[in-house]
């Protein structure tokens, strides 16, 4: 096995960046990315803290995040899991990368920054939802945007329908469990987890 072990080593690999691939990053929202990014319902949140990396799906209803101004994107915590190992990431050391997802396009956005995770009043009540708010809002300030090639979308074929899987053909979430706590009871969860996730939403 060749494991490449030096940067020298593997840019001899990856030679030859092409002109766009530089000049597509800023260090600010254009009006062009910010089109992108508030049409974006979905993100992928990583962070970094010192039991290691976390990276956490986030959505909502609409653009998944608010775009603050031409730096600050903040991103409303919706009900979950309780585990917070984002926000704890995030409040023992501030970095963090975002990539948006656009339902039908093969473009992606990625956001690398910086985060503080925020629970002023004024600000919980401004995302309210169905008369429910966030417990706490990360707030990103962005020191680069720009958006991902479009080959890995078009390779996964993401968004054609021919390639959806069917649920019914994957475990639930009750086997998923089960499999990690042997005498864990997967029929109540699976029975009781599509009404209970509808009526805790936001």
């Amino acid at each position: 096995m060749t494991i490449i072990r030096t940067v020298e080593a593997l840019r001899e690999i990856y030679q030859g960046v092409s002109e766009a691939s530089l000049v597509k990053v800023t260090d600010r929202l254009t009006l062009e990315y910010r089109r992108m990014i508030e049409a974006s319902p979905f993100l992928a949140l990583a962070t970094v803290g010192p039991e290691g990396l976390d990276c956490s799906p986030r959505g909502d209803r609409g653009a998944v995040v608010r775009v603050e101004d031409e730096k600050t994107v903040a991103i409303p915590d919706w009900r979950g899991n309780n585990r917070i190992d984002s926000l704890l990431n995030i409040v023992r050391d501030p970095r963090v990368a975002l990539m948006f997802l656009i339902p039908g396009s093969n473009t992606v956005m990625r956001i690398n920054g910086r985060a503080v995770v925020s629970a002023d009043p004024a600000r919980l009540s401004s995302f309210e939802m169905d008369g429910r708010h966030p417990r706490t809002v990360v707030l990103v300030t962005l020191d680069e945007v720009y958006f991902q090639c479009a080959r890995a979308i078009m390779r996964a074929g993401l968004w054609q329908p021919e390639n959806f899987v069917d649920p019914k053909d994957l475990p639930s979430p009750g086997d998923l469990l089960q499999a990690a706590k042997a005498d864990f009871d997967k029929e109540s969860y699976d029975r009781t987890w599509p009404e209970r996730a509808a009526n805790t939403m936001w």
